[in-house]
């Protein structure tokens, strides 16, 4: 006799697109359900916060078949962090209030007190066993690799563990990989096979709702074809399989022992969150073991790195979390304030924060999301306590300052390690940031596209699943990697350039300013000067060069001198950088024509005007300057493959350096209607 836990986990981003949730919803969720309820079928479910709010809004039927399911004692309710965020990387006090709320709203709605936790992208530290265990959390998901990569036996791992800290206890189950990748992608009998072949232990399978009817190819094979009635039918009827709640096995049998789990998640998750040489090389290591007979060893030994190296690996991603890290952990007294604290929790959610298969990080919607919240967040916390002008700190845990203002209308943050840049250009009204592009670079599945090899193809029945996909990618053109980050107020030296050069990122630097640090030379309440004494580079020579940048903010415009002394002697080019994310770039004219339209543009004045927020952004010189732009696509893997996705625009305005050169200007925000 097998005991087979079976659990299903779906998840949303907080304010996904809402033809992409209910397409979930028609495909995956419901359907589910509705087969479900036709069988004495006992299976967990973990539904994200955000996601419970829009089906029981929205969808009435299928919150209904929910309660239903609930009432007969088939479901069982999974918590979670309300708004999914990772638990590790949320202050303690945050991990407490997110997961009460969704053991509040089960609750309330469906009359149950979870006792599980679904571990959100199953990121696992201990820190966080003394949390669960303070507010009830008896057990927890975490893959059969958490365990493996500690030298755990596969035999080993068909039931659940304890462990501690400070003496605080949690269970912990071990999700089967192999469960996890045939269900529901190889044909029923094999499921049942496998499940037999575990006998006298528990087939423990918790995994993305998803699967079942939004991943590719899984509706027709999951539903039109029957595999999950199939499978259903064959579990239930088949006297060697006891079909159990986790919490039934939790109460009534015994643990395999005591344990203590490396800090980790998933083994894709690992090889996801190293830097792009190292993903590159744990690959290859990867083949080389197989090819040598190892195959074994390689889950057991090669580890990828920890899902927190996100944040060293995309500065983009470390600025969201310490946006909303340094809006926690300073205004702790604000978390009984509703407005303040729901944006903050928001702010959370995991997706926007990291990038494997799915686009997370790459999708701008979902970065816009994220600092929708984080501005919301910030404009309660003014409406209390007030504007704070100039904040001087090391908001993004780099070990250099960052300077921070705040007017009515906008929110500044420049970077002294990022070339003295503007990292976060804010307007209030509409809770967009501007500056919210994306770097263009090298990740690990481009090599698919430079050195393309095809999987063997196979004659197993099934369906292929997202992991094993081959990688197709036509347009190689676009494959294009930045060496500096896509900020405004970036600093350029160049000889000479044109459009392709400065659109492929292919010009040869002179100077050492664009990814070097700055120095404050004053700040006060509305002017910030920061300068570099650097040098250009040129004739195997160094020539000593000074570049200063000084901004007056106001209300709604930011006034700069930039000022450039030399050594070098002979005529150079200065290009001053603006990279700007806007929600639909071709909603967006420059001077009156479609940005996307123009390539090279020569005038004083640059009006930009985005019909998404409504404003007019303008940018302006004491006299005509040359204007070179682009539109900034990444190239990125998601579950149907690989997709180029518009990340922003970059303006490049060039001027003329003869041993020195003052550029004088002004960037202003203001509201336009049509």
């Amino acid at each position: 006799m097998v005991k087979f836990l079976f659990g299903i986990h779906c998840h949303q981003p907080v304010d996904n697109f809402h033809h992409i949730v209910y397409e979930a919803i028609e495909k995956s969720y419901k359907p589910f359900l509705k087969v479900s309820k036709n069988y004495e079928f006992k299976f967990a479910v973990h539904y994200s916060g955000w996601l419970l709010e829009f089906i029981k809004n929205n969808d009435k039927e299928l919150f209904s078949l929910m309660k239903k399911l609930s009432d007969r004692g088939l479901i069982e309710f999974f918590s979670g962090g309300y708004y999914e965020p990772v638990l590790a990387s949320i202050p303690s006090d945050d991990r407490k209030i997110q997961i009460e709320k969704l053991n509040n709203f089960i609750k309330n709605n469906f009359g149950q007190e979870p006792k599980g936790l679904w571990l959100t992208e199953r990121v696992w530290e201990n820190s966080i066993v003394k949390d669960l265990a303070e507010i009830g959390i008896e057990y927890v998901m975490v893959d059969d690799y958490h365990f493996i990569s500690n030298g755990y036996k596969k035999e080993q791992l068909y039931g659940y563990y304890l462990t501690e800290e400070e003496g605080h206890k949690i269970k912990i189950f071990p999700i089967d990989k192999t469960l996890r990748y045939i269900t529901p992608f190889k044909p029923v009998n094999e499921v049942i096979q496998y499940l037999h072949s575990i006998k006298g232990k528990a087939g423990i399978i918790f995994d993305d709702g998803e699967k079942f009817g939004i991943w590719p190819h899984t509706y027709d094979w999951v539903y039109k074809n029957g595999w999950l009635e199939q499978f259903i039918e064959a579990v239930i009827s088949d006297s060697e399989i006891q079909n159990v709640h986790y919490k039934e096995f939790a109460e009534n049998e015994k643990p395999e022992g005591l344990c203590y789990l490396p800090t980790t998640s998933y083994y894709e998750m690992g090889e996801w969150s190293l830097f792009t040489e190292a993903q590159v090389e744990m690959t290859e290591f990867q083949k080389l073991l197989e090819q040598k007979g190892f195959k074994n060893l390689a889950e057991k030994y090669v580890k990828g790195g920890i899902w927190k190296n996100f944040f060293s690996k995309y500065p983009e991603s470390n600025r969201i979390h310490k946006r909303y890290l340094n809006l926690s952990i300073k205004n702790r007294d604000l978390k009984n304030r509703e407005i303040f604290l729901e944006n903050l929790l928001k702010a959370q959610c995991n997706d926007v924060l990291w990038h494997g298969i799915f686009g997370g990080l790459y999708l701008p919607n979902l970065r816009d999301n994220a600092y929708r919240y984080i501005i919301q967040a910030e404009k309660e916390l003014e409406n209390i306590k007030g504007k704070q002008n100039p904040t001087v700190e090391d908001l993004y845990y780099y070990g250099y300052d960052t300077v921070k203002y705040t007017t009515d209308n906008l929110i500044l943050i420049y970077s002294t390690k990022e070339g003295g840049q503007l990292t976060e250009l804010s307007i209030k009204d509409k809770a967009f940031n501007f500056q919210n592009s994306l770097t263009r670079r090298k990740e690990g599945y481009h090599e698919e596209i430079l050195k393309p090899s095809k999987s063997e193809s196979s004659s197993e029945e099934g369906i292929t699943t997202i992991h094993n996909k081959d990688l197709e990618f036509e347009d190689r053109e676009k494959l294009i990697f930045d060496w500096y980050e896509k900020n405004s107020f970036v600093d350029h030296i160049v000889e000479d350039i044109n459009h392709k050069e400065f659109y492929r990122c292919e010009f040869r630097e002179l100077g050492d300013f664009t990814n070097m640090p700055f120095e404050i030379k004053d700040v006060s309440e509305n002017l910030l000067s920061l300068y570099r004494e650097g040098g250009i580079y040129k004739d195997n020579s160094f020539y000593r060069t000074v570049l200063q940048k000084d901004f007056h903010i106001n209300e709604n415009s930011i006034e700069f001198l930039i000022n450039i002394k030399t050594e070098y002697e002979n005529e150079l080019k200065y290009i001053l950088e603006f990279n700007f994310h806007f929600a639909n770039i071709e909603d967006v004219q420059i001077n009156g024509k479609n940005l996307r339209e123009i390539n090279e543009l020569q005038d004083k004045i640059f009006n930009i005007y985005d019909k998404y927020t409504e404003k007019n952004i303008t940018i302006q010189f004491e006299k005509d300057t040359k204007l070179l732009t682009y539109t900034v696509e990444t190239v990125n893997q998601s579950e149907k493959g690989l997709d180029t996705i518009v990340q922003g625009q970059t303006f490049g305005f060039i001027f003329v350096l003869n041993r020195e050169a003052e550029i004088k200007g002004k960037v202003s925000i203001t509201s336009r209607k049509f």
